[in-house]
């Protein structure tokens, strides 16, 4: 029997940088509180799964959580849809985020035209509370909903703030959605305030948001006043009973900031699903799940540092943008970019890393393919000594990417793949600054997640590929959806599948030294004569090749069976000859199966995406099986999808 090859890091912690680090301190917490005596994260995170209650109060200790009143009990039930954390306890997420009050940088603002503002955090808590005693004045009360249409500006990360403290719920999306896919998703949830942007730049162009903001006022009623944020010059809208400009809105001298004490289960966030087979769920987070959970994984799993600068490349419609805001609370500066990450080139990143020393940078796979398909080689080009840590979600991070990090970008940099996703705010399997980075994989699953791998046969396996599920409670799972007063939908999401498991809907292997591999979306996944298979399997060796910049896979169904449809992006307006063909199967067979080889192979101009980065598969899929797509707004270039249509089958079809 031949021996399986043995994994060669691509990165290893130092001893200096292990010893230094958040997680090994708080391991160090653990034992002077008589928790427990740890040797590796492999025993820490089988503690955090089998004494839970523990863990979890462990971090509240750890992270100092600002509270007003404490919790009666820790975790009450063991139904991951039914169960209450931290029960009794009064606290806010703004007051928490807010902790620090100096002159030290909280805020840094780019935008694509070269505007820069630094904020500190002195300046921001006056800001929220300008904003927060506004909003009261208006007749803002907690529970009511306050939207905002806007790009990644510190007036998004402002008006958060102050509705959270206030005790009121925020939900935004980015500019660039339509009239139709905002009003999918604020039209649900009809908020009383709606704080919008007049326009916005990307790609060098201005965008006028000003119709948009318009007809969003008349087909919402319920929102009783806009307050225009006004991005771009010469755009502005006239002040009228409901419209009125920000710096108009604001209180010149507020009171001091009053934080709203409300129960740990209060709704802060609404999130959305993406949309791209219906209408968009809304999927409300409490206030004190979002914050244990996002400080669990930038303090220990990120190890975020007071002197650390963060940024992700997000939008604020996308759960990126609420978890980097919550670095606040650690009091490190967050790094805000508003436009295009290639605007005027691809350098720009790379360029605010190093002026602004920046030390944390989250990005996506398609963006890190997108500098190696332009042979960028920022290692050479720019003084990179700050960046300790390269984060990368959206969809699974390729062999590819890893090469080029590590290659290209810098050789000692831990590069983190994570992934989680908007219905739980944050990771299921993340980074770890103790262990070390292989090709491909995700260092290890997130501490309280007790993260299994689910078979055909419903049961938990290592070292295969299976359904992603998670078998116990964690405070960060959705506390509902809205206008869902039954609670079917969110249970059909989320436990039809499995009970009372949570089934996630990722297709991914759980390898026996803890780390993780996610193979797509489980709704994706192909079936060719019931062997099932990941599309990133797929994709991983056809982008590699020198003649692809993108690729989509699909399943399409016949005579009861399935059959595998390969769309490509040829890099320069490439050919799809036979030869070209016969490279791609024969690629696909010898690096994979020949299971994985698709039965046709055709070239498009263009493969749709969603806003976060992440292929539409399922899109394509309903397209060529006649099915309707419902919202096309949900993707970031939905004209893509007419490259498919002559693709469609005919309502007869069999294959022959």
């Amino acid at each position: 029997m031949t021996k399986p090859a043995v994994k060669k890091p691509l990165w290893r912690p130092s001893k200096e940088r292990m010893a230094a680090s958040n997680m090994t301190a708080f391991m160090k917490f653990l034992e002077r509180s008589n928790r427990g005596i740890f040797n590796d994260y492999s025993q820490l995170f089988n503690w955090s799964i089998e004494n839970s209650s523990e863990f979890w109060e462990a971090v509240w200790q750890f992270t100092e959580v600002i509270h007003s009143k404490k919790y009666t009990s820790i975790l009450q039930g063991d139904n991951i849809r039914t169960a209450r954390w931290f029960t009794g306890a009064r606290l806010n997420f703004a007051e928490n985020l807010l902790r620090l009050r100096s002159a030290k940088e909280a805020l840094v603002y780019w935008s694509e035209n070269q505007e820069v503002e630094r904020i500190t955090f002195a300046e921001l808590y006056e800001k929220v509370a300008s904003l927060a005693q506004a909003l009261k004045e208006a007749g803002v009360q907690p529970g009511d909903r306050v939207a905002a249409f806007i790009s990644n500006r510190p007036e998004a990360i402002i008006g958060m703030l102050a509705t959270a403290a206030i005790g009121a719920t925020w939900s935004s999306c980015s500019p660039d959605f339509g009239f139709k896919g905002v009003l999918d998703r604020f039209g649900q949830i009809k908020p009383k305030i709606l704080i919008a942007t007049n326009g916005y730049r990307y790609n060098g162009k201005i965008f006028d948001s000003r119709q948009t903001i318009r007809e969003l006022a008349e087909s919402i009623p319920e929102i009783e006043k806009v307050i225009v944020v006004n991005s771009v010059p010469g755009h502005s809208l006239d002040s009228s009973d409901k419209f009125i400009n920000w710096q108009e809105f604001l209180i010149e001298q507020p009171d001091e900031l009053s934080f709203a004490q409300v129960p740990f289960d209060h709704p802060l966030y609404i999130l959305f699903s993406s949309g791209t087979t219906g209408k968009p769920k809304c999927i409300v987070h409490g206030a004190g799940g979002t914050l244990l959970q996002h400080l669990k994984e930038l303090i220990l799993h990120t190890d975020l540092k007071m002197n650390d600068k963060i940024t992700y490349f997000t939008t604020c419609g996308w759960m990126m943008w609420n978890w980097m805001v919550s670095s606040l609370a650690v009091g490190a500066p967050v790094f805000l970019y508003d436009g295009s990450p290639s605007a005027p080139d691809l350098d720009i990143l790379f360029r605010a890393i190093e002026e602004e020393k920046i030390t944390i940078f989250g990005t996506s796979p398609k963006f890190l393919s997108a500098c190696e398909n332009q042979g960028l080689q920022p290692k050479d080009r720019f003084d990179l000594s700050s960046l300790r840590t390269i984060l990368s979600t959206g969809s699974p991070l390729a062999h590819a990417n890893f090469k080029y990090v590590y290659r290209e970008i810098k050789p000692d940099v831990q590069l983190a793949s994570i992934s989680g996703g908007t219905d739980i705010i944050s990771c299921f399997m993340l980074g770890n600054p103790l262990l070390p980075v292989y090709s491909g994989e995700l260092q290890c699953r997130g501490l309280g997640m007790d993260v299994q791998t689910f078979n055909v046969k419903k049961e938990a396996v290592t070292n295969q590929v299976g359904e992603l599920v998670c078998v116990s409670p964690f405070p960060s799972r959705p506390i509902y959806f809205w206008d869902d007063e039954n609670g079917d939908k969110y249970k059909q999401a989320y436990f039809d599948f499995h009970g009372e498991n949570w089934y996630h809907g990722d297709y991914v292997k759980i390898n026996d030294d803890g780390s993780c591999i996610v193979y797509g979306r489980s709704d994706a996944t192909l079936n060719p004569g019931g062997v099932r298979i990941g599309t990133a399997e797929i994709y991983e060796p056809v982008e590699a090749m020198d003649e692809i910049f993108d690729s989509i896979v699909i399943g399409r169904q016949f005579a009861g069976d399935t059959e595998i449809v390969l769309f490509v992006v040829l890099k320069n307006r490439g050919e799809l000859t036979k030869e070209l063909q016969l490279k791609i199967k024969n690629t696909i067979r010898s690096e994979r199966t020949p299971r994985h080889v698709p039965a046709e192979i055709y070239a498009v101009d263009d493969i749709p995406h969603t806003r976060s980065g992440k292929k539409v598969e399922m899109a394509i899929t309903r397209l060529l099986h006649n099915q309707k797509i419902t919202n096309y707004d949900a993707l970031a270039n939905p004209q893509s999808l007419k490259h498919f249509e002559k693709y469609k089958l005919p309502e007869t079809y069999e294959k022959l």
